[in-house]
């Protein structure tokens, strides 16, 4: 009866560490793979697969962290106006809340913006960023009965050039700090 117990046991403990395996045996392109060995082991290390024994490489791994991504803080501070209500760096997204901007008359305060920035890239490029404007439009000051709806607006395009503008200066300042 123990040796039923220690062995089913057992047998669970393998199916949890192996249920978080990779396929070892998946098909992969011959022209993905490099012909050089030393450049296998670069690609692997790059990619965080692989481990070293004895010595290897003592440096830490390469990370791209939001406070060294340009586009990243570039957007954080264009939208800095407005609080975010998801701002996920690993995934690659920022959000913000439902805005109305400074208004007196009463029918433009039923109306309200949201904005996405979605990063596609790391790098400074006009592809490298999406921005989708959300408009909730609402019939009564309860906001009780609104519609929203994805909007096209030249708003959209006015916060992705803000954005890539102040990019592009954060990266000139960081290269000329790095060159002290």
């Amino acid at each position: 009866m123990r040796f039923k117990y220690i062995l089913t046991n057992l047998l669970i403990i393998i199916l949890i560490v192996l249920s978080g395996c990779k396929n070892p045996f998946r098909y992969t392109d011959a022209r993905e793979v490099p012909v050089d060995a030393k450049e296998r082991v670069r690609k692997n290390i790059e990619e965080g697969r692989g481990i070293t024994i004895l010595g290897g490489d003592k440096k830490g791994g390469v990370f791209d962290f939001a406070s060294s991504n340009e586009l990243w803080r570039a957007s954080v501070e264009v939208l800095d106006f407005v609080s975010f209500t998801n701002a996920s760096y690993s995934g690659g997204i920022l959000i913000t809340d439902w805005f109305s901007g400074n208004v007196t008359d009463e029918k433009s305060s039923l109306r309200e913006l949201k904005i996405t920035v979605r990063f596609l890239s790391n790098e400074i490029r006009a592809d490298a960023i999406k921005i989708i404007i959300h408009e909730k439009d609402c019939t009564d000051k309860t906001k009780l009965n609104c519609n929203i709806n994805k909007i096209q607006s030249s708003i959209g395009n006015d916060v992705k050039l803000a954005i890539l503008k102040k990019a592009a200066l954060l990266k000139k300042e960081s290269e000329k700090k790095n060159k002290k």
